[in-house]
């Protein structure tokens, strides 16, 4: 992180949450930075893929444990310019 967040506050946005492991690790390197606070927002969150838990304080759309593309979220590269989410059929 290249901003000083010294006593600032925070608002750390993820596009999606399945395991948790990349803001399990990105969390804790923000904290050593003693932000005055530290929120997660999250645009999906699907809680039945969590391995590492996760402080989740804002939440637009919890969804089930399938693969989904479109408004960001790509396959292999492809889909992240469809304007809405898709989930692939199994």
């Amino acid at each position: 992180l290249d901003t000083d967040v010294t006593d600032r506050h925070v608002i750390v946005l993820e596009d999606i949450i399945d395991t948790g492991k990349t803001l399990s690790q990105f969390l804790p390197q923000l904290q050593n930075q003693h932000p005055a606070s530290m929120k997660v927002a999250v645009l999906l969150h699907k809680p039945e893929a969590t391995v590492f838990e996760v402080p989740v304080d804002y939440c637009c759309f919890s969804i089930p444990n399938k693969f989904v593309l479109g408004y960001g979220l790509d396959y292999d590269g492809f889909g992240r310019n469809i304007k809405e989410i898709y989930q692939l059929k199994d």
